[in-house]
């Protein structure tokens, strides 16, 4: 981007071809690292010059002498082939001003926001109004930049409220967005340094980036790779990046030498030791342990003894330092095995203490169901526990101890069995069946119910903490649902849940803490997606606490799931009552009428009496649990 404090016309050339490429790069980037790595981009940039006009290259406005009257650039879908761009096909605008503030110290100013508001309310006309319906969501997000600063303003709303007003149309709009629309507006930051290079790390860049990645959100549905999984493995990198470049002091010279990294070769599926010697004495080099396929990984469980497991791949579902691995001795069964951090990392690193608390939580909680005869059927089975046993001489003091190997005291965890995350099924095969989702719900309940009997909430129910197996017991072709990743699981009323905008209870986002029914509310958001239900796009918990207050006054999620079946209605209903409040779900009566639906689908008189007589039950069961207040 040039930095001049003279404008002309060479310079403005500059400035839109530099303001071409950054948006380019920007959907670039996005769009091969959460999307599709090898698909070419499904988007181009072409500039308008007002609403309702020809989109131009800069290239061509520049031949044809129309630069002074562009206002901009945009990503425009490729959809449509070369034929002549429509507005709804622009994926995101971005206002290109001289100067974006004027003056203001506080952030745009009025005729930029003005100007930002009449092309959102463009962009969402033309999007309604469209047949192809691309976009089902009904927010826009704008980028406005000048040569130096930028920010986003989101303009959102249902049109369906809108009351044209054929004589005066401006004045309707206004009063729509006044009454009906929400506005927000970033602070102004700066994007450009006076080199003319992108601060990518700054803060006015991410939002730029956030704002391009829920607009590839909204018209290609949510990305392949999560943000989560992807600041976990940022946090990694820069891990080994200081690992490869660590400075020694030098005991001969008053100076420093910077020694490079240099990884152990594995040979055989061993892992070596490495040892550097610097003046004539070894020092030990920290490595992280991230493995890779035929690694051989030695454990010491305080029950087995010691058992070692060979690594096949990473498990899939995004979860940091997981595998699916064989036990050597039982080569014939895959097995899940989570590698928690590193005790001498928990200090510096949030991520690595949350890592090893999952894995240390994790393996409490399969402990107590394994102690207090819990049935396993729709739960995890642990088959391994301990820690890892490093290549060459141990010199701990105490047999809980550890010495100074970088690996030594990092906690494992082996666990049975292994299978596809909901979330990995409903991308390849799309919404569930009713029988498949019943018999899921019947399942997660199952688990929820042996759970609660050891005094034990799960925490954290998302599509990528439900896996699907094959239900050995049964006939060929069914399936078996296993509730995992208890690592966030709360046993008294200190634990803290995990935060999920989409499937986390109300209570949950609004206290930090767990009701008796939070497991069950969050179901019913596993169940809403998994029979197709939309979300709404969640940036923060007081946007996920307003959807969910929309849903269950609008009885969004009952509509949805009473098309799938009327039972999942009913419990819908159940739990609606419950939430918030200190009385518990009676898992028992929901298990046994699941039970008839799932295994006894094929008698269809029982089904109709069941739902018949489905009020009294649900009557019987809230005033008994809520002492006659339901």
């Amino acid at each position: 981007m040039p930095f001049s404090p003279y404008a002309s016309d060479d310079v403005k050339e500059n400035e839109y071809l530099a303001l071409e490429d950054f948006l380019h790069t920007m959907a670039d980037g996005l769009w091969r690292t959460f999307w599709h790595r090898k698909v070419p981009l499904p988007y181009f940039v072409s500039c308008p010059r007002y609403p309702g006009s020809k989109f131009y290259t800069v290239e061509k406005a520049i031949s044809r002498g129309r630069l002074g009257g562009l206002c901009g650039a945009a990503l425009i879908s490729k959809a449509r082939g070369n034929r002549q761009i429509h507005w709804n096909e622009v994926v995101e605008l971005a206002l290109f001003r001289p100067d974006i503030t004027m003056g203001n110290e506080f952030g745009f100013s009025s005729a930029t926001i003005c100007e930002a508001l009449f092309y959102g309310v463009h962009l969402l006309l033309s999007r309604t109004l469209s047949k192809s319906h691309a976009v089902t969501s009904d927010s826009v997000f704008l980028l406005v930049l000048d040569s130096k600063f930028g920010g986003v303003i989101k303009l959102s709303g249902d049109l369906g409220k809108l009351e044209p007003n054929l004589s005066n149309p401006y004045e309707s709009m206004v009063v729509w967005l006044k009454c009906h629309a929400e506005v927000s507006v970033s602070q102004v930051d700066c994007i450009w340094n006076k080199l003319g290079n992108a601060n990518w790390g700054d803060l006015g860049t991410l939002q730029l980036l956030l704002a391009t990645y829920y607009s590839f959100v909204q018209r290609n549905g949510p990305p392949r790779k999560s943000i989560v999984s992807l600041a976990s493995n940022h946090s990694f990198r820069l891990q080994k990046r200081m690992m490869e470049c660590r400075f020694f002091e030098n005991e001969n010279e008053n100076e420093n030498a910077l020694v490079p990294f240099q990884q152990a070769g594995h040979q055989h599926g061993e892992i070596n030791e490495l040892d550097h010697y610097i003046n004539s004495s070894p020092r030990k080099q920290a490595t992280h342990l991230q493995l890779k396929q035929a690694d051989i990984l030695l454990l010491e469980d305080q029950q087995q003894g010691q058992k070692s497991f060979q690594i096949q791949e990473s498990l899939r579902g995004g979860i940091p330092c997981s595998y699916t691995a064989v036990d050597l001795e039982y080569p014939n069964e895959l097995l899940s095995l989570y590698v928690g951090a590193h005790p001498s990392r928990l200090e510096p690193s949030w991520e690595d203490m949350s890592l090893w608390h999952s894995v240390q939580r994790q393996t409490k909680v399969l402990n107590i169901f394994k102690h207090q005869d819990i049935s396993i059927k729709h739960l995890p089975e642990m088959v391994a526990s301990g820690r890892i046993l490093h290549p060459g001489p141990c010199k701990k003091q105490t047999p809980g101890g550890r010495c100074d190997h970088p690996w030594c005291g990092t906690p494992i965890l082996v666990t049975y069995p292994i299978g596809d995350p909901l979330s990995s099924i409903v991308t390849r095969d799309g919404s569930f069946s009713s029988e498949e989702a019943l018999r899921c719900f019947r399942d997660c309940l199952a688990a929820l119910n042996n759970a609660k009997m050891a005094g034990v909430q799960h925490g954290d129910i998302c599509p990528e903490n439900v896996i699907r197996v094959v239900n050995k017991s049964r006939i060929a072709g069914s399936f078996l649902y296993i509730l995992i990743s208890w690592g966030r699981a709360v046993l008294e009323d200190k634990d803290s849940p995990a935060l999920n905008l989409q499937f986390s209870s109300a209570h949950a986002l609004q206290h930090g803490k767990l009701c008796p029914s939070s497991d069950a509310e969050s179901l019913i958001y596993l169940l809403h997606f998994l029979c197709g239900g939309t979300t709404k796009e969640l940036d923060s918990i007081e946007s996920a606490l307003q959807w969910r207050q929309r849903c269950w006054t609008k009885r969004v999620v009952q509509q949805r799931l009473g098309d799938v079946s009327p039972l999942l209605k009913a419990f819908t209903d159940y739990v609606d009552g419950l939430c918030g409040t200190p009385y518990p779900v009676d898992y028992d009566i929901w298990l046994k009428r699941l039970d008839r639906a799932v295994d006894g689908s094929a008698d269809k008189g029982k089904q109709l009496n069941q739902v018949l007589s489905l009020k009294e039950d649900v009557a019987e069961c809230s005033g008994t649990s809520m002492d006659g207040n339901s």
